[in-house]
């Protein structure tokens, strides 16, 4: 039983690092805009509105904010 509680508790740490992994390959391709300020303004201003956007095109997909006219 001691097995199976061990085995079950490296699930959510493998997850965990899957997750860090993935992340830590989209962002790296994003370093070199960090370096100068005006690129790295424009690069959080670009991840800020791309979130807003998926935030609101899925609140208005799942009937979150009714539209009223």
């Amino acid at each position: 039983m001691n097995d199976f509680a061990n085995n079950l508790l490296r699930y959510p740490k493998f997850l965990a690092l899957i997750s860090l992994g993935v992340i830590s390959a989209l962002l790296r391709p994003l370093y070199p805009f960090f370096r100068r300020p005006v690129t790295a303004v424009s690069a959080v201003v670009v991840v800020v509105g791309t979130f807003v956007a998926l935030v609101f095109t899925l609140r208005a997909m799942l009937g979150l904010d009714p539209v009223e006219f």
